[in-house]
């Protein structure tokens, strides 16, 4: 009988894909931060903000399957993107730098291989298994 709990999910992007994914997020986490550099954002509001979307973490305490949702909900480019065009719709300018920020940090994680949750376990993303691998 297999454990299906332990099983890699279906969906795990891997090789040359998921080194291009991870490029991406590189990509995004620098872009993210030279625009927030060049746009004169407060650093102070920058490390203030960048770990937060990691409090979703929190979620994984009622089970995995409210924590990876609610962990992807945090961890998705959606918000984030649609608060950067309400920002320049209003001159909102936290609201520019939150979009900026919360993106950074998005692509920070996924550079680093966390990518979006299976409800199977926090260390099944579609990035490929994070942490130490069990037999």
């Amino acid at each position: 009988m297999t454990d299906t709990a332990a099983a890699e999910p279906t969906g795990t992007v891997t090789g040359g894909l998921r080194t291009m994914l991870r490029l991406e997020g590189l990509a995004l986490f620098v872009g993210m931060t030279l625009l927030y550099w060049v746009w004169d954002g407060s650093w102070w509001v920058y490390a203030a903000l960048f770990l937060a979307p990691d409090l979703s973490f929190i979620a994984y305490l009622f089970g995995p399957r409210f924590g990876a949702m609610l962990y992807n909900a945090a961890h998705t480019y959606m918000v984030p993107m649609a608060l950067m065009t309400v920002s320049f719709a209003t001159a909102e300018t936290l609201v520019l730098s939150i979009a900026m920020i919360w993106l950074a940090h998005i692509g920070f994680d996924r550079a680093l291989g966390y990518g979006l949750k299976y409800a199977s376990g926090f260390t099944f993303t579609h990035l490929g298994r994070i942490g130490n691998k069990r037999s």
